[in-house]
């Protein structure tokens, strides 16, 4: 005892009580490391768990894609049932062409409210359905149905059957059915290979199976207790931890592939899907920042002796040039740093080059994104110039003149939609479209195909240069093709011999734009002649979409209607620089030199 004192004399040393004092300022820095260590487990536990979601929907792509593709078809099927509908031998022969060329269907037709389908691809008379579970399912909720039947009534194979509805104005008529086999369904599944105790399987809303890679008899042991795959749909979208119907502890997600109709389970091991080692990462998140602080004592103690603040403030410089936008090349490794500095330096360093290369790799992928865009506009206008010009085969064989009329202008419509995204795909700027050179390519093509030569009708047209967001310039366009076709139909020369039609297009007022279109009429138009209502109802809804107000002004001569809209902001025109705005990441000090 009486040596004691001599033997504490070291707490009195300078190093000593430095190192205390170091050790109570660092201790918060890593008491937060701790909790962000322990947060940072817990976003890595989360992010496993989203990959494995991500992993379950990806398993499901193959079946995802048909599933889309039938709902597609079976709803792409409905007009064509419809115009044939009166003759099942026509539309029975549509359909049986229809399947004969996609090998990824078995059966097509078309099921009336009764439950008997005259119309359907085996072409081979009427066939009752009415003990059809998907019949009954469509009966007891009208809607796209999905279902699934180990032996389909037609084609008596084990088949995944999709529908729409049909309708004929708000009429229900039945439902438009393809049938894909359940075998094609399996084929296109990925079994995740490399998933050591990967189970998924699909089914639909209702709790039916659609495809697994289980063995039948194994499903019901990987599902989690107490539940049915129809009580899993309302769990969509999760990962959760729950005991199998086997007694092991499994891991399992449920996602959409066809939201509100088909989802895809996962049983995962927690092992096999990377999850099962997080307890020990845990307690290792727990030592690390232990060793972080004792790490850190020692450098700070070094530090301070060392005076290697000048290092720190030179590091502090190269950041901030670098925040506010210095990208001329990566900023200097400070070498004559101690091993520390220099190991941080490095880093920022490395980082700073790898986000040059990075944002030079950004812009080059924005540039082919943009590409790609435009490369959908331009088969979307390659379809629907397509859709247009069978509408005109179809129109040439028909000998009823308002038939004919019908089709004319149903071509019209799609010609001029087909001109929109000629326009989109082939303008530099995609969030812009000029509305003036837009509309002038329709005006031109209806003029081509509707006004016959020598017909004595004069057609002027006064476009301002306006540059409108597609979100605008889409239904301005639709609005001015629905007026025109108006316009067409009921011009005749005025009690002045003047046969005119005139479309303008100015800026009006700050913000607004007016679009005029305007045709003579002659005596015998008074009142104007009603047509059927249709382009007057389209003309309400573009202008609707517009935020547009719609005017009708008639006189003894003429017949005009007018819209007045306001133009959407922050449209730059073709060539005009948009100013780069800078923030500072953090303010300089006074008298701070970079």
């Amino acid at each position: 005892m009486a040596r004691l004192p001599d033997q504490l004399q070291f707490t009195r040393g300078l190093g000593f009580r430095l190192a205390m004092l170091l050790s109570v300022a660092i201790l918060p820095i890593g008491l937060i490391s701790l909790v962000q260590t322990l947060n940072l487990s817990q976003a890595a536990e989360r992010a496993a768990e989203l990959a494995l979601m991500g992993r379950t929907s990806s398993a499901a792509a193959g079946e995802r894609a048909l599933l889309q593709t039938a709902l597609g078809s079976a709803e792409a099927l409905g007009p064509a049932v419809l115009e044939t509908l009166d003759d099942p031998q026509a539309c029975s022969t549509m359909l049986e062409t229809f399947v004969q060329n996609n090998a990824s269907y078995v059966y097509a037709g078309f099921t009336r409210l009764d439950g008997f389908a005259s119309c359907t691809s085996r072409n081979d008379g009427t066939h009752d359905l009415r003990q059809s579970p998907h019949y009954r399912a469509f009966m007891a909720k009208p809607r796209t149905v999905i279902t699934a039947s180990s032996q389909g009534m037609v084609s008596g194979m084990s088949v995944v059957i999709v529908s729409q509805p049909l309708h004929r104005g708000d009429e229900l008529l039945g439902y438009v059915v393809t049938s894909m086999p359940q075998e094609l369904m399996r084929a296109t599944h990925d079994p995740m290979s490399g998933s050591t105790g990967a189970r998924i399987l699909t089914f639909t809303y209702s709790g039916q199976v659609i495809s697994t890679d289980m063995v039948e008899g194994t499903i019901i042991e990987m599902m989690p207790q107490n539940s049915t795959l129809q009580s899993l749909v309302e769990r969509t979208d999760t990962t959760f931890r729950e005991t199998a119907n086997s007694g092991e502890r499994r891991l399992f997600t449920v996602v959409a592939v066809v939201p509100g109709l088909v989802y895809a389970l996962g049983s995962w091991n927690p092992r096999s899907a990377g999850v099962g080692n997080l307890a020990l990462t845990r307690f290792t998140g727990v030592l690390f920042p232990l060793a972080l602080w004792a790490v850190s004592l020692a450098v700070a103690y070094f530090a301070v002796y060392r005076l290697v603040l000048r290092h720190i403030r030179e590091l502090r410089g190269q950041m901030r040039r670098f925040a506010i936008g210095d990208r001329r090349k990566p900023p200097r490794v400070l070498k004559d740093a101690p091993a520390e500095i220099a190991d941080v330096s490095q880093t920022f360093h490395d980082m700073a080059r790898i986000l040059i290369r990075d944002e030079a790799a950004m812009e080059t992928a924005v540039q082919e994104k943009t590409v790609l865009l435009k490369e959908v506009h331009h088969r979307v206008k390659n379809n629907l110039q397509l859709i247009a010009s069978i509408i005109n085969m179809q129109g040439r064989v028909i000998t009823d003149t308002d038939a004919k009329k019908v089709l004319r202008s149903v071509q019209d419509r799609v010609a001029s939609m087909a001109t929109i995204y000629r326009n989109l795909y082939q303008a530099e700027h995609l969030d812009s479209v000029e509305a003036d050179r837009l509309i002038s390519d329709i005006i031109n093509q209806m003029v081509s195909a509707s006004v016959a030569p020598g017909s004595g009708l004069k057609v002027e047209a006064s476009l301002e240069r306006l540059t409108l967001l597609p979100d605008q310039a889409v239904p301005l366009t639709l609005l001015t093709t629905e007026a025109f076709t108006n316009a067409l139909k009921y011009a005749e020369p005025d009690a002045s011999g003047a046969y005119y039609l005139r479309v303008s297009l100015t800026r009006h007022g700050a913000g607004h734009a007016l679009l005029e279109v305007e045709n003579s009429i002659g005596p015998a138009t008074h009142p104007p002649v009603e047509g059927t209502g249709l382009g007057g109802q389209l003309i309400e809804a573009f202008a609707l979409q517009l935020d547009g107000d719609v005017t009708i002004d008639v006189t003894e001569d003429s017949y005009s209607m007018k819209l007045l809209f306001e133009m959407q902001e922050d449209v730059a025109l073709p060539g005009e620089e948009v100013a780069r705005r800078v923030v500072l990441t953090s303010a300089a000090r006074g008298n701070a030199r970079h």
